[in-house]
């Protein structure tokens, strides 16, 4: 019975290694080829394709690189170029005559404004008038005591002072002609004498637009510093923008900017840095900077709100984009690439600030890559409606 029990124990023990000494079965390696057709379906970008309507509704831009720095935005408003307006103000008190213009009315220079009647200008003609006849006067006096003197008949004391006189008169004549020359009259009807009105006419003294008249027609208006009418030539306007205290050191006066606006976002205004700030205000640490823009059509109104953007000079060439070309998805950055005739494929990008209307480049793009300038709203409607390919 013993023996028989050490048998059945050892038979066991033989089953258990056959079982164990059995190998697993090895699992099944992918293929190279199905491996790589997995990574593409992963990463393939979606396609879309136009036909020819669509295709004529955008545009392309060949990329390539150019010389580009970076670019410093600044915010600021719009006032009136300083340089370029004229306050009117009385040079004597009067009453005002033929009052010709208002608000709003461009005139040219030399335009007459208004005339100007005044007591002190019927006084300055006729000190005028009179300091010619005394000149006139003198001269004959002269001439009579030194012929006398010449023969004997005239003192030297009688010579000097008829000389005295003469000179007098002579200094009289020019005093009275500059103040008529300040009252506004030129010297052609200065040397009329006996024409000259009592009353002048005030001209523009700069080509511009009337912005502001504090007169109406027959007022009485004194020797005052307030301005009766006030010109300013909108040809170009001063805009004041705050440049941060970090980027100074990068700015100079001269240097060319871009400006833009609310009122017209598609529009950019050629402007130049005219003066930068001396003080940094030290709650915003910032500083003042002043551009002299152009104003084409007179589109840009002392008041509005501007974004310039000014190119600061770099010597590295950089890959640049239209700025339309560029569309965010959450939170990336992607332009439709041409790929073919009439098929275009979606890129991801990096990029940073560029220009005013266009962007840089740092990634996802190559020189000579053809991506869609205008019109890629059109493409990810397609897109959206399951136009990809």
């Amino acid at each position: 019975m013993k023996q028989t029990i050490v048998l059945a124990a050892i038979i066991a023990a033989g089953s258990a290694c056959r079982r164990d000494a059995v190998p697993e079965t090895p699992a099944i390696a992918a293929s190279p080829s199905t491996a790589t057709a997995t990574a593409a379906s992963t990463t393939r970008e979606p396609a879309v394709r136009l036909d020819p309507s669509q295709l004529a509704q955008i545009k392309i831009e060949q990329l390539s690189e150019h010389s580009s720095g970076d670019v410093i935005h600044t915010t600021g408003t719009v006032e009136f170029n300083a340089d370029r307006m004229a306050r009117i103000l009385p040079p004597v008190p009067g009453q005002v005559q033929g009052l010709r213009v208002n608000v709003g009315d461009d005139v040219r220079q030399g335009d007459t404004l208004f005339v100007l009647s005044s007591r002190e200008i019927a006084s300055a003609v006729a000190d005028h008038v009179a300091s010619h006849k005394d000149l006139d006067l003198s001269e004959k006096t002269f001439a009579m005591t030194k012929d006398l003197f010449e023969h004997g008949a005239a003192s030297r004391i009688s010579m000097q002072q008829a000389e005295n006189e003469l000179a007098k008169a002579r200094a009289k004549v020019g005093q009275a002609e500059e103040v008529l020359r300040v009252l506004g009259f030129d010297d052609g009807a200065i040397e009329n004498a006996a024409a000259l009105p009592s009353r002048i006419a005030i001209r523009a003294p700069i080509a511009g637009t009337v912005i502001e008249r504090t007169i109406t027609n027959g007022q009485f208006v004194g020797a005052e510093n307030t301005p009766l009418v006030t010109l300013a030539d909108l040809a170009t306007v001063w805009v004041q923008a705050d440049v941060f205290e970090r980027d100074l050191h990068s700015i100079a006066p001269g240097q060319k900017a871009d400006v833009t606006t609310a009122a017209y976002p598609a529009d950019h205004f050629s402007a130049q840095v005219a003066r930068i700030g001396t003080v940094v205000d030290a709650q915003t640490r910032t500083a003042k900077m002043r551009f002299v823009v152009a104003n084409p059509g007179f589109r840009l109104k002392p008041g509005m709100f501007t974004t310039t953007a000014l190119q600061l000079p770099s010597q590295n060439n950089a890959l640049t984009a239209p700025s339309k070309a560029i569309f965010v998805e959450n939170g990336r950055s992607y332009a439709y690439v041409q790929s073919s005739a009439a098929t275009f494929v979606r890129r991801a990008l990096e990029t940073l600030p560029g220009g005013a209307d266009r962007v840089r480049i740092t990634r996802g793009l190559s020189p000579g890559d053809r991506v869609v300038s205008d019109g890629v709203l059109l493409l990810r409607a397609l897109e959206a409606n399951g136009a990809s390919q």
